[in-house]
C-alpha cells in the first residue's frame, strides 16, 4: 500500500486509478474517500492488500479544517452554492465556548452530499437531482476539537474523530449554533490510524519516481492496514490449514488477529467465531 497526499480538485477514485496505472496493478482501492475539495492522507491499497482495506475504514482520522463564517452552502463546503448569508459579529471567546458541544460522543445526520447509500444509490445523486431522502443519525466520537487560528470570519480547527464523522457537517452545525452560518473553506486529512505523516507522497512525486520504472521502493508493507491488530504466529501445520480455510485454537482474548508464519511473513487476518476457534477472515494469496 501507499500513502498518497491527495491534491485538491480531484476525486479519490481518480487517485486510485493513477496509482493503479503506475504500479500496473490488477486491483487497487482507497480506504475512505476524501471529497474533491479536500487534501491530505489517502491510503491506497494495491493488489492483495485490498483485502484488508476495510480495516482502515474503521480507523480513527484527524483533520485540519478552515471554516468560513457568514455563508452557508448546500454542500456545506466551498464547492456548493451559497444558500444563506449573514453578518459575522463573532468573537474568539464565543467560538471557543461553542466547541465543547461537538466534542465527545454525539449523533450526526450525514449530509445529503455524502457517498452513503439510500436504496442502492449514493446520497449525492439524490441531492444533485434536488431530492432529499431520509437519513439516520449515527453515533460519532470527536476526541479533540481545538481552535488553531481565528481571523474574524474564518477559523482553523484541528479535529480528531472516529470513523464516519463528516467534518463539513460539524462546521455547518457550528455555524448554525453561532447564528451566522458556516461552511468548509479548506479541509486536509492529517492522519489515518497511526500511519506516519512523513510517509505521504504527492501524485507529482510518485509520477516522477515512476519515470525510472515501477517505484516499488515507495510501497509500505502489505500488513499496514492491519498493523493495530494483535499478532498471532502460526506453526507450519497451523498455517497450512489456515491458508486452506481451516480454524485454529489459541488461548487469547483477542477476537481479531493478524497472522504470521514463523519466518515473519504476513498471511492474513483471522477472527474468533462461536465456539472459540479463530477462522480465516482474509487470506493472502501468494504465487
Amino acid at each position: 500500500m501507499i500513502l498518497i497526499d491527495k491534491p485538491t480538485g480531484i476525486t479519490s477514485n481518480r487517485v486510485v486509478q493513477i496509482v493503479r496505472r503506475i504500479f500496473n496493478a490488477q486491483s487497487a482501492g482507497h480506504t475512505g474517500a476524501l471529497d474533491p475539495l479536500a487534501t491530505g492522507m489517502l491510503p491506497v491499497c494495491i493488489g492483495e492488500a485490498t483485502k484488508f482495506s476495510q480495516l482502515l475504514l474503521e480507523a480513527d482520522k484527524a483533520y485540519q479544517v478552515v471554516a468560513k463564517f457568514g455563508e452557508r452552502t448546500d454542500t456545506s463546503d466551498a464547492d456548493g452554492e451559497v444558500v444563506e448569508r449573514h453578518s459575522v459579529n463573532l468573537t474568539e471567546q464565543e467560538l471557543v465556548a461553542a466547541l465543547p458541544a461537538f466534542r465527545g460522543v454525539t449523533q450526526q445526520v450525514p449530509s445529503m452530499f455524502s457517498a452513503l447509500k439510500y436504496q442502492g444509490k449514493p446520497l449525492y445523486e439524490y441531492a444533485r437531482a434536488g431530492k432529499t431522502v431520509p437519513r439516520q443519525a449515527r453515533n460519532i466520537n470527536v476526541y479533540a476539537l481545538e481552535l488553531v487560528e481565528f481571523n474574524g470570519d474564518t477559523a482553523t480547527l484541528n479535529v480528531a474523530c472516529s470513523k464516519g464523522t463528516y467534518i463539513r457537517t460539524i462546521v455547518d452545525d457550528l455555524g448554525q449554533l453561532l447564528g451566522c452560518g458556516a461552511h468548509v473553506q479548506q479541509l486536509r486529512r492529517t492522519g489515518v490510524a497511526n500511519y506516519p505523516y512523513e510517509k505521504m507522497i504527492t501524485l507529482a512525486a510518485l509520477e516522477k519516481a515512476a519515470e525510472q520504472g515501477p517505484p516499488d521502493h515507495l510501497l509500505l508493507p502489505m500488513d499496514m492496514p492491519a498493523i493495530e491488530l494483535p499478532v498471532c504466529v502460526l506453526s507450519e501445520l497451523e498455517l497450512r490449514r489456515f491458508i486452506h480455510g481451516n480454524p485454529f485454537t489459541r488461548p487469547t482474548a483477542d477476537d481479531v488477529v493478524r497472522i504470521y508464519a514463523e519466518d515473519g511473513v504476513f498471511w492474513g487476518v483471522a477472527e474468533r467465531r462461536e465456539g472459540g476457534d479463530h477462522w480465516p477472515r482474509r487470506v493472502v494469496v501468494r504465487n
